[in-house]
C-alpha cells in the first residue's frame, strides 16, 4: 500500500502563558503512518491532544520539531499561503461542529472549496450537486443549513470535505453531536466514501465501537501514539 501520511518524531511545546510559568509539551517523539485506503482511529482521554494533532496534520499549526509528509508535501514548513493551498488540494476535514455558512444553500456550501480553487460557479455547483446526491441530500440542495437536521448537516459537511477529492481525510469527532442511530448512519457513510475514494484517513473519536470498525486504533497517551490494548 502507498503511504500517504508520514509524521515522524513530532514534538509540540507551548510556551508559558505568564511570566514564570511552565511550558507545556503536548507531544514528544510522536510518529504515525497511514496508507491509502486505510482508516486509523485515534482515541484517548479529553485533553490528550487529539484535535491538536489533527491541526498539525492539516497545517493549521506547526510542530516544534519533527516532520510531516502528506503525499510528498513537507507540511511542517509551509508558508501560510502554501498551507491554504495544501488544505484545499490534499486535505478533507470533517469537524464535530460543521461550520456551514448559514447564508448559503446546501449546494453552495458544498461548492465553496471548488470556488476557492478557482472553478467557475457553474462547474462548482454541478460537482456539488453530484456530491449531494452521493450523501443522500439531492432533494435538499436549495435549503439553507439551518433548515437541515443535525445528521443532514454532517452529511453536507462530508460532501464539502470530499468534493476536492483529497488524499487525506481528517475527521474530528464527526458523530459527537448526533444521537446513536444518526451517528451510526453518518459513520457508515463516511467509511463507505473513504473506501470508495481510497483515501488515507485519520478519525478522532470517543466512540470505541466506531474505532473498532477502523483498520487500526491508536491511543494518544502521554504525548505518544501507542497501539490500543
Amino acid at each position: 500500500m502507498t503511504t500517504v501520511l508520514s509524521a515522524i518524531a513530532l514534538e509540540k511545546t507551548y510556551p508559558p502563558t505568564s511570566p514564570g510559568g511552565l511550558s507545556l509539551t503536548l507531544f514528544r517523539d510522536l510518529s504515525i503512518e497511514v496508507a491509502a485506503g486505510e482508516m486509523v482511529a485515534i482515541v484517548g482521554e479529553s485533553g490528550a491532544g487529539k484535535s491538536s494533532l489533527l491541526h498539525l496534520l492539516a497545517a493549521l499549526d506547526k510542530p516544534t520539531s519533527g516532520s510531516i509528509s502528506v503525499a510528498g508535501t513537507d507540511v511542517a514548513h509551509l508558508t501560510p499561503k502554501q498551507a491554504a493551498t495544501y488544505r484545499n488540494r490534499d486535505i478533507g476535514y470533517v469537524w464535530q461542529f460543521h461550520y456551514l455558512l448559514p447564508e448559503f444553500t446546501a449546494v453552495e456550501n458544498v461548492a465553496m472549496p471548488l470556488l476557492a480553487r478557482g472553478a467557475t460557479r457553474a462547474e462548482a455547483l454541478a460537482e456539488a450537486q453530484t456530491w449531494l446526491a452521493r450523501v443522500g441530500l439531492a432533494a435538499r440542495a436549495e435549503n439553507r443549513s439551518g433548515e437541515l437536521s443535525g445528521g443532514e448537516q454532517q452529511r453536507l459537511s462530508i460532501a464539502r470535505a470530499l468534493i476536492t477529492r483529497p488524499k487525506l481525510l481528517l475527521a474530528d469527532e464527526p458523530t459527537g453531536d448526533l444521537d446513536n442511530t444518526t451517528a451510526d448512519k453518518v459513520f457508515t457513510l463516511l467509511q463507505s466514501l473513504h473506501r470508495e475514494q481510497n483515501l488515507a484517513g485519520v478519525l478522532v473519536t470517543h466512540n470505541l465501537d466506531f474505532a473498532a470498525r477502523c483498520d487500526r486504533t491508536l491511543r494518544l497517551r502521554e504525548g505518544r501514539l501507542i497501539s490500543n490494548p
